[in-house]
This record gives C-alpha cells, sequence and structure tokens, in this order.
C-alpha cells in the first residue's frame, strides 16, 4: 500500500462486498452497476498489490490479505462518518455511532437500562446492536463489524481478549399447568425420561449445557431439537414438552407466560462475558458501555432466580 492512491468509494464497495458476500448485494446498497462493482475491487486491488477476494460462480471469499485488510478498511470508515457527523453543541460529546453484537438473551436484562445511561453521557452517539450467534459475534468482532460482543467463549485467533462477566445457570422450563411446575424442589432427575425440547449441537448453549450435564454426569432425553432459543421457548409454551435452559433466556416476552426452575442435583452453567480484539483500542463510548454493563452485571445478585415460582 505504498502509494495509497484509492478512493473512499473503493472501500465502501469492498467492505460492502465482504458483509454481504456477494458483489449483487453490494450493487444494490450502493446503487452501482455490477460492471463498476468490479472495477472499484479491481483498483483497490491494483492499488493493494494484491488480491483481495476470490469469486466463483456461486460466492464471494476474502483472501488472507483481504481478511486482513478488512478490520482497518472498516474503523477507517466509521472513523470518517463520525468525523462527518461533526461536533455536538459546546459542552457536549461528540457525535457518532458505535456497533456491538451480542447473543440475544445477553441483551434483555441490562441492555435498555445501561443503553439509556450511555445516552446521558453520549447524547448524539447512535448504538446499533447485531443480535448474533456467539460463532457470528466473534467474526463481528474479528473484522471490525462491532467493536465489542456480550457473547459465550469462543475459540479466538489470539488476537482476541474475553473477559468472564457472570455464570448464567441453566434450569427448568416448563408451562405454569406442568405437572412440574407444582414440584417444591425439583431435581434433574425429574426430568429423566421425557420429551424435551432443546437447541441444536451446533449452538454455543448446547456445548455449554452438553459439558455442564458431562461433568455432572446427568443424561437427558432430547426429542426436538431447534436453532435458537426464542423458537425453544415456542415450542415449550405450545405444550410439546418442557425445555432446559439458561436463566437469562426466560426473563423476555418470549417467555412471559412460562416458569424458569432451578434443578437440585448439579449447578449447570454457560459463561457470558465481553469479547474484544486485543489490538484494537476501543471508542471512548464503546469503553463507556462496556464499563456500565460491567457494573450492571456486578450489581447482580446471582442467587435470584427468574420466575421461579
Amino acid at each position: 500500500m505504498a502509494s495509497m492512491n484509492f478512493e473512499l468509494l473503493d472501500i465502501r464497495v469492498f467492505v460492502a462486498i465482504a458483509d454481504g458476500k456477494s458483489f449483487l448485494r453490494a450493487a444494490e446498497q450502493l446503487n452501482l452497476s455490477q460492471p463498476a462493482i468490479s472495477r472499484r475491487v479491481q483498483k483497490l486491488e491494483a492499488t493493494v498489490g494484491t488480491p483481495l477476494l476470490e469469486r466463483t460462480t456461486r460466492t464471494v471469499r476474502m483472501t488472507p490479505a483481504g481478511k486482513e485488510i478488512l478490520p482497518l478498511l472498516r474503523r477507517l470508515l466509521e472513523e470518517l462518518d463520525e468525523s462527518l457527523l461533526g461536533m455536538m453543541a459546546s459542552g457536549e460529546r461528540q457525535a457518532g455511532r458505535l456497533t456491538i453484537a451480542s447473543i440475544p438473551s445477553a441483551t434483555v436484562r441490562f441492555l435498555p437500562d445501561v443503553l439509556d445511561a450511555l445516552g446521558r453521557d453520549y447524547r448524539n452517539v447512535r448504538v446499533r446492536v447485531l443480535d448474533l450467534s456467539a460463532t457470528e459475534c466473534a467474526e463481528a468482532v474479528r473484522t471490525g463489524q462491532a467493536e465489542f460482543a456480550i457473547t459465550l467463549p469462543v475459540a479466538s485467533d489470539g488476537d482476541m481478549v474475553y473477559e468472564p462477566l457472570t455464570d448464567d445457570p441453566y434450569g427448568l422450563v416448563c408451562r405454569k399447568d406442568d405437572p412440574l411446575a407444582d414440584l417444591a424442589d425439583p431435581a434433574w432427575g425429574d426430568l429423566a425420561g421425557l420429551r424435551l425440547v432443546t437447541v441444536h449441537p451446533g449452538s454455543g448453549n448446547r456445548t455449554a449445557l452438553d459439558a455442564g450435564l458431562a461433568r455432572a454426569g446427568i443424561e437427558l432425553r432430547w426429542f426436538y431439537e431447534v436453532t435458537r432459543l426464542t423458537s425453544a421457548l415456542a415450542l415449550v409454551q405450545a405444550g410439546l414438552g418442557p425445555s432446559v435452559l439458561p436463566r437469562l433466556a426466560c426473563e423476555g416476552p418470549d417467555a412471559r407466560d412460562l416458569v424458569w426452575r432451578s434443578l437440585r442435583g448439579a449447578e449447570v452453567t454457560r459463561t457470558i462475558g465481553v469479547l474484544r480484539r486485543n489490538s484494537a483500542t476501543l471508542s471512548p463510548a464503546a469503553s463507556r458501555l462496556m464499563g456500565l454493563l460491567t457494573e450492571a452485571w456486578a450489581a447482580e445478585p446471582r442467587s435470584a432466580p427468574v420466575r421461579d415460582e
């Protein structure tokens, strides 16, 4: 990148293709023709001196050089966009945009209040929250799409730092008219032989649950498998069977008519924390938001039940 003689639109085109994994979607997003998109990519690659994208008939993938340069170009665009928004009125902080990622179940309890508190310090900072799986959260942080993520522990590439915030216990979730809801002190053994609802084995939640059950020597019978926690709650609500889900997943409106109960016999938990890039400096707004989240988690009573009726 000796000459650095590329245009802003070249960068926007490359980032749009990387995000959408499609020349067509990038062309539609930027209101350009596909030939114009291709020329912009070729111009950027000529300036950089190496291919950045591998294009086949069906997919678009980044080369190693493309993966390396993407976070730098994305941050350059974000800083430029923020500077173009200008300064706020005298005595107020700079306007801008903050993007974070989060697994959906981690945002229900604290994020609304925390964002409200952030708004008092950064009134003109727009916040975008990406609701993603744990794996998708890690990718968003790695590529610079999000400054940090509230997520489960994931395998990192060495440039990622994970800071645990809290342990979220798994427990029984059932309808209020389910006989399990009337048990005074339900135990894991009470679930033996039942047709249970669960999330699929490839999810971070299922991985954490299976690992905890294996350590405790507990075997359960999974009958219905779904992709997301919200779908599991929907099946429980429909009466197809109870489930074993994290406590925080049962605090949103999707679980308002259900009961979450702790289970006697073994404590099975998942860890929720903050994932960020070690080599990247957080913006002032992101740093403040992370601090507010840490304070909120620290103030939460670890033993407080949720809808434990």
